[in-house]
């Protein structure tokens, strides 16, 4: 109960300066009025102050006149604080000069002045101006003749002790003002910085749909396709090889519709009953994608390298779907009747190869190169970036393409590089 008193009467005090500063804020012309009758006031009581025993100064209407300029002046402390100030340090140094005691009272607007001139200005300018004004008023301090009765200590300190407030007060309003500034502009970084990152993170995940959703539907389309072909081209000359084939043509549209009703399924709330989540597909799954190719007329070959590592699930799923993506370029755009699997294990990555001979048996009569160009490679080398591996695609010379990308067995951050131009034949 005790800690917490001190805290809540910082905090109203804070309330209430800033409520302060802003009805300064709003209503500047009424402040700036009311602070100068203000000063106008100590002004005259300050003139009518004498030492013991010393007879006060004969033309009171004069002197009165005088400090009452340097109180006008400070109206314009806003737009010309520089000017406001000098205009104060010479009336002062007049009426002083008159035989006017120099006490805080008669030191007021030049006080004000300084504050101001310390707010609204560099540290340079103050330094320099208030330097110079506690140097004059110092001086004449010193030169007065209604001075004459203090020491020559009490004279030079006191001018400069009470025209360093002001200097000071005026400076550690400038630095609060600039932290308030600070700290609001950080707030304001910090809600666009969030709102930049919520947008990042929905692209991000529609992109990551997107590639799931071309790796479901264009294999699956592409191997039925083939298979379709193949099919029309056989049903005369190897009836049983076409009833076959079309018996796989069924499988590969169940398993299509199964992989888009799972991808579907992860739009889905998490906590919606009807929405069951099917495990990820990963290398294991290999034989099957290789034997839904054969059936579409493609001999796959596969060859293993290395002792098999354990492989993140997230780089499983994408060292999956990237072989999915190559044999299905191969299938419909490469030309080619066999292709060329090689997975090579080595102590912290995996190194996996897809090429195709490059030679289209005149039957493929579904496999017509796609003149477009798709989002194939796009989504292959997206895919090997997340996990921090890479992909290159190159002609062979021999003819046909290779796929290359190489994954470490564990994810790592993501390395953004430049995107290599995509193939001579624009695949998909």
């Amino acid at each position: 109960m005790t800690a917490g008193v001190p805290m809540t009467t910082v905090s109203r005090e804070r309330r209430y300066a800033d409520r302060l500063e802003d009805f300064s804020e709003r209503h500047a012309f009424l402040v700036d009025l009311a602070m100068s009758c203000a000063l106008m006031g100590c002004v005259v009581l300050g003139l009518m102050l004498t030492l013991p025993g010393a007879e006060p100064p004969k033309h009171d209407g004069v002197g009165v006149a005088i400090m009452g300029v340097s109180c006008v002046s400070l109206l314009k402390h806003r737009t010309h604080p520089r000017a406001a100030l000098v205009v104060t340090v010479l009336c002062t140094g007049a009426a002083i000069s008159m035989g006017y005691l120099l006490t805080p009272l008669l030191l007021a607007p030049i006080m004000a002045a300084l504050y101001w001139l310390a707010t609204f200005t560099d540290r340079l300018t103050t330094r320099y101006y208030g330097l110079t004004t506690i140097a004059a008023m110092t001086l004449a301090a010193v030169l007065s003749d209604s001075m004459t009765h203090l020491s020559l200590v009490l004279r030079t300190i006191g001018p400069a002790f009470w025209l360093l407030l002001p200097l000071a007060a005026g400076r550690g309003t400038q630095i609060r003002r600039a932290y308030l500034k600070s700290v609001q502009a950080r707030a304001e970084y910090a809600e666009r910085t969030r709102e930049e990152e919520a947008r990042l993170r929905v692209t991000e995940e529609r992109m990551r749909i997107a590639r799931d959703l071309h790796d479901v539907v264009a294999h699956h389309l592409a191997l039925a396709n083939a298979q379709a072909g193949t099919a029309a081209h056989l049903t005369r000359t190897d009836p049983e090889q076409a009833h076959r084939i079309l018996t796989d043509l069924t499988a590969t549209t169940s398993a299509a519709l199964r992989e888009l009703k799972g991808t579907v399924g992860v739009l889905r709330r998490p906590d919606d009953p009807e929405a069951p989540l099917a495990p990820t597909p990963g290398l294991d799954r290999l034989p099957e994608l290789t034997a839904a190719c054969e059936s579409a007329g493609l001999t796959v070959t596969v060859t293993t390298e290395g002792s098999l590592g354990q492989l993140d699930p997230g780089v499983d799923l994408t060292a999956y779907r990237i072989v999915q993506e190559a044999l299905t370029n191969v299938s419909k755009h490469a030309d080619a009747d066999t292709a060329y699997i090689r997975l090579a294990y080595a102590e912290a990555h995996l190194t996996i190869t897809v090429t195709d001979d490059g030679a289209r048996p005149p039957h493929r009569t579904g496999c017509v190169p796609d003149p477009g160009r798709g989002f194939g490679l796009i989504g292959m080398r997206e895919r090997a970036q997340s996990v921090g591996g890479s992909l290159r695609v190159d002609r062979r010379p021999q003819g046909g393409f290779e796929v290359t990308t190489d994954l470490p067995l564990r994810p790592c951050p993501r390395t953004p590089a430049p995107d290599p131009e995509p193939a001579p034949d624009q695949r998909k």
